[in-house]
């Protein structure tokens, strides 16, 4: 790939993810017939919250989602572009203490959702809040402070930017998301988010395929997650979309994996405790929804949205493996352009950033490797 293209996966994949969040935020934690019963039909696109007295309605969460607002999603992503842009290597789980958790505390910026200038602490909800407790109060070891967390998608919603900085080494993305994600998750959590990084980096790659990327996905996860991505992404394949029951299909098809329930707001006894057995049901969810899509952008994002529940995070997540592999073209300009001005980012502008931070992180595996080589040869380990 030339410098230019991986440029367009990058931005296609960050921008898609934002597009994705923005969208799915304001039918998040409800039902596909709820969803349907407040919009008229199908979320098509940029809609107004779905509560109306959205301040008050929930206390935990005041927030403004819909009108085009992105969530804690992309401002957990955008984060962690701002990190690789200031070490420019691969990063580990000191550099979330070291790099991230300050940007959290220290690095006010405008909330959409806030609709004010805030801290991103002030924003993220109480499992991404972890991060400051645990590392910058507690002093706890980075690679076991995940520990304890509830086992959510939280570190997995924003690691997307580690699958672009590791493009065609989904083996390689799955190791540093899985060292980065033990600074906020364990279990399932962190297994998520190793996966999710995976997935992207494939996509990433010359010549990637939907299918190669799922397989790909299916074949470095572990234990519960892969059991609920290789049930879930079959029921996927077996689709047609999503219009026509296919949510419900989807849904039923995790449901053995999840821990939260039916009930989503409500969630049960055992609900993100870690296991072996058990998913995350926003990755399975995603992946499967690209499946029945055969990886198009708009059906698949649309998909995620009107799933409802953790609606935002699935969107996210295939969004941005739809935008990797489709490119720019695939994301439709008039929801980047949207979303941008309403949440006042420059959605394209991070996706020439980790283009940049690739390339030097490129250049300096292949000296690693060269002199990994030299060693090799010098062992008498190569012929």
């Amino acid at each position: 790939m030339t410098d230019a293209s991986f440029a367009d996966i990058a931005t296609a994949s960050l921008a898609g993810a934002a597009v994705a969040d923005a969208l799915g935020g304001a039918a998040e934690g409800n039902t596909p017939e709820t969803i349907q019963q407040r919009y008229g039909g199908t979320i098509e696109g940029i809609v107004p919250p779905f509560l109306d007295d959205w301040r008050r309605a929930r206390p935990i969460a005041p927030y403004h989602k819909g009108d085009g607002h992105v969530t804690d999603d992309t401002l957990m992503t955008n984060l962690l572009v701002d990190v690789y842009a200031e070490v420019r290597r691969h990063l580990t789980a000191h550099d979330i203490a070291d790099h991230l958790v300050p940007r959290m505390i220290g690095q006010v910026q405008w909330i959409p959702e806030l609709e004010a200038e805030a801290l991103p602490l002030q924003r993220v909800f109480l499992a991404e809040k972890w991060l400051v407790a645990r590392l910058h109060y507690g002093h706890i070891d980075p690679r076991e402070a995940g520990v304890g967390n509830v086992v959510n998608c939280g570190a997995t919603m924003y690691v997307g930017p580690v699958g672009l900085v590791n493009a065609g080494d989904a083996r390689g993305a799955y190791a540093e998301a899985i060292d980065i994600a033990g600074a906020h998750q364990s279990s399932y959590g962190r297994e998520a988010a190793g996966v999710f990084a995976a997935a992207v980096a494939a996509a990433s790659a010359p010549g990637a395929t939907l299918d190669g990327v799922l397989d790909v996905a299916i074949g470095l996860a572990r234990d519960g997650t892969r059991a609920a991505l290789e049930a879930v992404v079959g029921a996927g394949r077996r689709l047609d979309g999503w219009r026509d029951g296919g949510l419900a299909v989807l849904r039923d098809a995790v449901r053995p994996f999840d821990t939260v329930g039916d009930a989503y707001r409500q969630p049960s006894m055992d609900a993100r405790l870690p296991s072996r057995t058990k998913a995350i049901e926003e990755l399975p969810i995603a992946l499967g929804l690209l499946a029945a899509c055969d990886g198009d952008y708009r059906e698949a994002v649309l998909g995620a949205v009107n799933y409802g529940r953790d609606s935002d995070s699935i969107a996210v997540m295939a969004g941005s493996v739809a935008g990797a592999l489709g490119g720019l073209g695939s994301v439709p300009a008039e929801w980047i352009d949207e979303v941008g001005a309403a949440s006042r980012l420059d959605l394209r502008a991070s996706g020439a950033v980790m283009a940049g931070v690739a390339a030097e992180v490129w250049r300096a595996d292949d000296e690693r490797h060269r002199d990994r080589r030299s060693a090799a040869l010098a062992l008498g380990l190569e012929a």
